[in-house]
């Protein structure tokens, strides 16, 4: 983990980013590259699916991130943003040698 700068760079290893096309200074994004470690994408994007089906709407926090995406997004291109997410809080959690903290528990203390 220590080879990457920063989570962006890990998740750009997966295959989790936006593929880019800018130039001229107007940013333009496309779909994920799908570039790198196929088995890893796969598991965080099924592991990011099973929170959408599985625990559904109604255990989603209102006002959250998820929520917010959810409500303007296709449910498909959500799963794939929370799989970067995952990433980049794995990569957070191994550089720093740091365990989970579940935010909505850090925000309460």
């Amino acid at each position: 983990m220590e080879g990457f700068r920063c989570g962006r760079d890990f998740a750009a290893w997966l295959g989790l980013v936006p593929r880019q096309h800018s130039s001229g200074g107007k940013e333009r994004l496309g779909r994920i590259s799908k570039a790198g470690q196929a088995d890893i994408r796969r598991l965080l994007s099924i592991g990011a699916m099973s929170r959408l089906n599985w625990l559904g709407r109604r255990s989603i926090p209102e006002g959250s991130w998820l929520a917010r995406m959810l409500a303007r997004k296709p449910r498909m291109l959500v799963a794939i943003a929370l799989a970067n997410k995952m990433a980049r809080q794995i990569w957070a959690m191994l550089t720093k040698k740091e365990d989970y903290r579940d935010p909505a528990l850090v925000a309460a203390a």
